[in-house]
């Protein structure tokens, strides 16, 4: 798609703007895809090239860019050219009337129905978890002005999810619907459990709610072994029971044993990013660079 999405770019920001620039960030696609950029650059300057050491993943690539742009404003996009080149006019049109980012709604997602459903999943579960608004029309696809990219970029969090970091920096928004195209060539790598995992992490990241779950569960069993202690005394004293309760006694332990192991679970999430937040390594490394001042 990498031809495709730079000749529908090219037009699409020269009806805008004579002076921009496009980074490609390589978050080492298994194609040749690197090699694509490179001759992409050769033959326009405006195209920039970012190849990382490895696979870093989506939000690592994002901030790639991110620490490499320029611009006054700075749309960021995926490659399928599901999110639509020419819709870009929209968002700076809009971001123009005044707004610090304005985002791309697709209001009718062109893409499979478990696709959809993961993602109406996903974004219920990451909602609860952060205690936040989450819109499922809204991805990665906007326009910000550079002073949010400068804010967002002093966020030293070791988890990046980009529409958090968004959220959370504030900032005026507002949002404008845009066309969503069909996915031609390829297919997502987000399944149900690498969105779990993302939504996991971006709890981590941004919530402590977890943590503040398993004190309202320890508080709960403790109201609840309190009453059913009191129920085994009267019992007891009225000589309703013959023999020591054995089964109340194993399913107590196996229930407590099973609260425990989760909260102590939870806790060592913590503790673990906690563990790699310390160790500060970087967030992603750039082996080479395009039409960079500094290349490597």
């Amino acid at each position: 798609t990498l031809p495709l999405l730079y000749a529908r770019l090219i037009k699409a920001m020269e009806n805008i703007i004579s002076s921009f620039e496009i980074i490609i960030i390589n978050d080492a696609s298994p194609m040749k895809d690197w090699e694509v950029i490179q001759s992409l650059a050769i033959s326009d300057t405006r195209i920039k090239g970012i190849n990382l050491s490895r696979n870093f993943g989506q939000h690592y690539a994002i901030t790639a860019g991110l620490e490499n742009s320029s611009g006054e404003w700075v749309v960021v996009m995926d490659c399928d050219l599901q999110d639509q080149p020419e819709e870009i006019v929209k968002l700076y049109n809009k971001a123009l009337e005044g707004f610090d980012i304005v985002f791309g709604s697709r209001v009718r997602r062109k893409d499979t129905f478990m696709k959809k459903l993961f993602s109406r999943l996903f974004y219920a579960l990451l909602g609860y978890l952060t205690k936040t608004k989450q819109d499922i029309t809204i991805g990665n696809f906007g326009i910000y002005h550079n002073h949010v990219i400068k804010a967002i970029l002093t966020m030293k969090d070791s988890i990046r999810y980009f529409p958090s970091m968004v959220q959370w920096v504030g900032f005026k928004n507002t949002s404008v619907p845009v066309e969503h195209a069909e996915r031609e060539i390829g297919k997502t790598s987000y399944n149900i459990i690498n969105l779990i995992n993302l939504a996991l992490d971006v709890m981590l990241a941004f919530s402590d709610k977890p943590l503040r779950l398993t004190v309202k569960i320890g508080f709960f069993m403790a109201l609840f072994s309190f009453l059913f202690a009191i129920v085994v005394m009267f019992r007891y004293f009225f000589g309703d029971i013959k023999v020591g309760g054995w089964t109340s006694l194993i399913v107590s332990i196996w229930f407590l044993s099973g609260v425990i192991i989760f909260i102590i679970g939870i806790a060592g999430l913590y503790i673990g990013k906690t563990f790699e937040k310390v160790k500060e390594r970087p967030l992603f490394i750039i082996k080479d660079k395009i039409n960079f001042p500094d290349d490597i």
